[in-house]
């Protein structure tokens, strides 16, 4: 559905926002994400999907429960 994309590029120009703040990778919960994007956990967590499936985040966790580390890709820069 197109509905997520509005959300999804919220998340992403937040995580890209925070990871050049940071100059690192940014680990945060899905329920840190929507406080700091105004969105609602379930849409947070749906932007996620979203932006991994068009390959625009990378996620990567250290163990099953372990808090998601984002990467944002520029995938134009290439």
């Amino acid at each position: 559905s197109d509905l997520g994309k509005p959300a999804a590029f919220l998340v992403y120009l937040w995580l890209a926002g925070e990871q050049s703040r940071r100059k690192s990778t940014v680990a945060i919960s899905y329920q840190e994400l929507a406080e700091n994007t105004g969105l609602s956990r379930s849409a947070a967590q749906a932007s996620v999907r979203w932006l991994v499936r068009r390959k625009l985040l990378t996620a990567t966790k250290a163990n099953a429960t372990a808090v998601p580390e984002y990467i944002a890709q520029f995938p134009w820069r290439r």
